[in-house]
């Protein structure tokens, strides 16, 4: 995404945030505008996105294509592009959310405390636009313990480059 279509509040409203390639290696740290209020965002998202990340809806389980695939390659959040996570951190966790142990960089990840619906829960979003992806919870399995459950739809799933192979000679 272009920053310099979003509006940001302040010469302050700085964000650092990892980057990565497209195959999945961290490329150093940037500051980047924050962009936490982006009106066109109503207009490039479908509703079902619009209404996760910038409403902090969720995805029904089991419902978006992708939660369940194994294909390698980066999760990037839908509004910004920023890389959250890395098909290699994800694993099953029969939720129907795809479901991750660690994010790629806890730079491009924020937390806080989230009470709605009667529950005390850890919110997970994007640093720089402050997306709702999902939830961590403490029940994931090793090494972290931990699951970032995470919406498909606040996700742009980015297959890692296919590396062009040479055909064997047959002698």
């Amino acid at each position: 995404m272009d920053s310099s279509s979003a509006k940001t509040s302040s010469p302050e409203a700085l964000v650092t945030i990892m980057e990565f390639s497209p195959t999945g290696e961290p490329t150093g740290l940037r500051s980047v505008d924050r962009l936490s209020d982006d009106p066109s965002w109503k207009s490039r998202l479908s509703p079902q996105s619009y209404s996760v990340t910038r409403r902090h809806a969720t995805d029904p389980p089991f419902s978006v294509a992708g939660y369940d695939s194994k294909e390698p390659g980066l999760y990037r959040c839908i509004c910004c592009g920023t890389a959250l996570f890395s098909s290699e951190a994800k694993f099953d966790s029969g939720t129907g959310w795809p479901s991750f142990t660690s994010p790629l960089a806890k730079e491009n990840i924020a937390t806080r405390e989230d009470l709605s619906y009667g529950m005390r829960r850890v919110e997970v979003l994007c640093a720089r636009c402050d997306a709702h992806m999902g939830h961590l919870f403490p029940d994931g399995p090793p090494p972290t313990g931990l699951r970032y459950c995470i919406n498909m739809s606040a996700l742009d799933f980015v297959p890692f480059p296919h590396k062009n192979s040479t055909p064997k000679d047959p002698q």
